[in-house]
């Protein structure tokens, strides 16, 4: 399998359980913000491991 894909997939995964998991505990706002931050880490992550 690429390792572009296999990487890829496993932020989607670690994105989904992380807004499930946020969205049982936390309210709107910090779910909001708790999101965007973990998709800018994941958007970083991609960048650098691809440059």
């Amino acid at each position: 399998m690429n390792d572009e894909f296999l990487f890829y997939a496993l932020c989607l995964i670690a994105l989904v359980v992380v807004g499930l998991v946020v969205k049982k505990v936390a309210s709107c706002l910090i779910k909001t913000v708790v999101l965007l931050l973990v998709a800018a880490a994941v958007a970083a992550a991609y960048f650098l491991y691809i440059q």
